[in-house]
């Protein structure tokens, strides 16, 4: 049986980026030998991919310890452990803290093999980290409060009089603020906080995370909400009523996608199986299962996107290199700078 840990859970995002800029610069004493336990620290729940996990011991053979937790957290305490780390595979939810890391120093090359699986827009440019899941944002709406007609091509039309107090965000999650350091990358600070501030002027209401805000939506409290793509299919496995659809723009920052992917951190001594560990994730079955089970888009080639969704083609997101999406410290400075935090 796979061995957990359940710990770090709850860092906000500015801890990361605080962290990384303050825990980057030392690394701690050489580690003492470890054993053959492949260790592997995610940011992506036991519920997630705990499943696919124990079936990768027995079909890898390997003894797999999980440490669970928050991604930013995790990441930091590779920072703290330094050289003495156990972690061999970091896990992580977001694209920017996969990138943190790798410029931290804290990564290992992926092979070629590996990295050309995966669409060039979904992987480490310098091949520091490999994407396995992609999520796209969307805009998440009542069916029976909103018509097809008023739904916007562009994100910026939630800015206009007509959506006044129609829609939600979650300006603390994680995900909303990989959102926004997209948008600076393809729009600019300026025009980010002129969004920022124009939602805000226009009476964007405020939830939690993507869970509350797909939950209003669907009790008819709030008319839409910018969310990622994959919360709606676990209220419809549970109602296939609930009165909840998807809408994309079309190449603008509110249908990006981003990814779930992993690093081999760079003081592994088990180099071997962590590259076969991240060779198992990308396996057909492997991409199937997150299809099936999670709704998440798979990133090899030549596999459909989950059951009802639009293909990753269809959304055409807007090209940005994930990585940049490490800088999580200048969006919380914007943020707090329009008035949303």
């Amino acid at each position: 049986m796979v061995k957990r840990r359940h710990v770090l859970t709850g860092l906000s995002t500015l801890a990361l980026s605080l962290g990384l800029a303050t825990l980057s610069g030392g690394i701690g004493q050489p580690s003492l030998a470890q054993d053959s336990t492949l260790t592997i620290y995610s940011g992506r729940g036991e519920s997630l991919i705990g499943p696919l996990i124990e079936q990768a011991q027995t079909d890898l053979g390997l003894d797999i310890e999980v440490r669970y937790g928050d991604t930013a957290e995790l990441a930091i305490a590779i920072l703290e452990e330094g050289n003495n780390s156990p972690a061999d595979i970091y896990f992580g939810q977001d694209a920017g803290a996969l990138g943190a890391l790798a410029k931290a120093g804290r990564t290992n090359t992926i092979p070629e093999s590996l990295l050309s699986q995966v669409d060039e827009r979904f992987r480490s440019p310098e091949g520091q980290w490999v994407g396995i899941t992609g999520r796209a944002r969307v805009l998440a709406y009542n069916t029976d409060m909103v018509t097809a007609a008023e739904l916007p091509d562009s994100v910026w039309e939630l800015t206009e009089p007509q959506w006044r107090g129609r829609v939600a965000w979650a300006p603390t999650n994680g995900s909303f603020q990989s959102f926004i350091t997209a948008m600076r990358l393809v729009e600019g600070d300026e025009r980010t906080q002129e969004w920022l501030e124009a939602m805000k002027a226009n009476d964007a209401q405020v939830y939690r995370n993507n869970t509350t805000i797909v939950e209003a939506v669907g009790r008819g409290e709030i008319d839409a909400g910018l969310v990622n793509n994959y919360y709606l299919y676990r209220f419809l496995a549970e109602d296939p009523n609930f009165p909840v659809a998807h809408h994309y723009t079309r190449g603008d920052v509110a249908s990006m996608i981003n990814v779930a992917g992993v690093a081999i951190v760079d003081t592994t001594d088990q180099l071997s199986d962590a590259e076969r560990f991240v060779e198992y994730l990308l396996r057909p079955e492997s991409q199937a299962f997150f299809a099936e089970e999670t709704k998440e888009y798979p990133l090899i080639s030549g596999m459909d996107a989950p059951a009802e969704q639009l293909s990753i083609d269809e959304i055409n997101p807007p090209r940005i290199d994930l990585s940049d999406l490490a800088d999580l410290e200048g969006t919380l400075a914007l943020l707090e700078s329009a008035g949303v935090l």
